[in-house]
């Protein structure tokens, strides 16, 4: 029987730690010091699994903010495509996600008895789904994931085979959230407390599992307690920096100004950024990067007023087949994005119109890319090799 004061020793030891919490929140209250935390979400979850393996993905319709919150229900393969297409859910992080939910989606209702016969049903939704977007690597580097788990489940039972793919394509989704943090921790660093910072069409949590890429570095420097001042170009012609970046930095409750996308050469002229964060779609080996239109000519922009230009992207947004930025290729949207957008006709009938999703910016005009792997700075294409390499074996 342990002795009364070996009792007392053994209590005490297990107090220790809320002993430890209580003095710390005394020294915080004492001094007046706020305990920092992470930012809470004031929406719902930009995409998510309901369910079980019977279930359908939900998420936010993006082509309705900020003007209304609806959450949709995809379930089936179709509708998962066309929210791919039509901008429901946007941004090559939850791009990807939707695609490896999507294809889930596609097989869990398989009647097929052999491992070949299910197989090809997974290719066939896989090949399916890769129609919908051509830019936003993500898209096919789930797709290509969630091909690989079912070619090495060949031994399970179909039904087994189902859940697996289902675990995959959340983990994708978690996974995602987890490297989103990671680009913020990383990233916040080249904020400076005052800083004024542009951003680009929406990289935020609504562009990927959770917290964002672009607006991960801004949201995490934020919750360090840095004041930062962000200007938001509109992002034309579907207005992503308008709708949807203003209203998640409004909602985090940081510093938002809205602008043109043609004041951006103004607005650095006048001193107020002094740093560019963007997202991006796909990177080439090189360390080019294809993001939303417009971000090539802020790169410019930058350059000449001696502004950093940063990229920030976790490691799948990474194409290390594609040399550099000119093999990568750009989506062109509907011409009635710009002369009727939105549902109202702004420009006359029959105008021929060009209207590329994306344009290529030049490794030599980004400061550093900012990953979930560390912050990489030019010479970019050993680094890329080495380190964004090594996160994809």
């Amino acid at each position: 029987m342990p002795t009364k004061a070996k009792i007392q020793l053994m209590f005490l030891v297990l107090l220790q730690p809320l002993l430890e919490i209580f003095r710390i929140e005394v020294l915080y209250n004492l001094f007046q010091i706020k305990i920092p935390k992470l930012r809470e979400r004031t929406m719902p979850a930009t995409i998510e699994w309901a369910g079980g393996i019977g279930g359908h993905v939900r998420m936010i319709d993006q082509t309705k903010l900020p003007t209304e919150l609806e959450i949709i229900d995809c379930k089936t393969i179709e509708e998962i495509w066309d929210a791919i297409k039509q901008l429901k859910v946007r941004g090559a992080p939850a791009i990807g996600i939707a695609a490896g939910m999507g294809v889930v989606v596609g097989i869990k209702d398989s009647a097929a008895q052999d491992f070949e016969s299910f197989e090809k049903e997974v290719h066939q939704a896989s090949d399916y789904l890769a129609t919908s977007r051509p830019t936003a690597v993500n898209l096919f580097w789930a797709l290509e994931r969630m091909k690989r788990v079912a070619a090495a489940s060949s031994e399970l039972q179909i039904p087994e085979i189902k859940e697996r793919l289902l675990k995959e394509a959340i983990d994708i989704l978690e996974e995602d959230k987890r490297l989103c943090r990671r680009i913020g921790e990383a990233g916040a660093a080249l904020l400076a407390d005052g800083q004024g910072v542009l951003t680009h069409c929406n990289a935020g949590g609504l562009a990927t599992g959770e917290y964002g890429t672009a607006l991960a570095v801004i949201f995490m420097a934020h919750e360090q307690g840095k004041k930062l001042k962000v200007y938001a170009d509109e992002t034309r012609p579907l207005l992503q920096g308008a709708r949807l970046t203003s209203w998640e930095l409004m909602q985090a409750g940081v510093d938002c100004t809205l602008i043109c996308d043609s004041a951006a050469a103004e607005v650095m002229k006048e001193g107020r950024v002094q740093a560019v964060v963007v997202g991006a779609d796909r990177i080439a080996a090189n360390g080019d990067v294809a993001n939303k239109i417009g971000t090539y000519m802020l790169s410019i922009l930058a350059k000449e007023h001696d502004i950093p230009f940063y990229v920030a992207a976790p490691h799948s947004t990474f194409d290390l087949n594609i040399a550099s930025g000119d093999d990568i290729p750009i989506e062109e949207r509907p011409s009635e994005e710009i002369t009727e957008g939105f549902g109202r006709r702004t420009a006359p009938e029959g105008v021929k119109t060009y209207s590329p999703a994306f344009d290529v910016t030049p490794a030599k005009y980004i400061k550093a890319i900012i990953t979930d792997r560390g912050v990489l700075y030019p010479p970019y294409e050993e680094k890329i090799r080495r380190v964004i390499g090594a996160a994809q074996e």
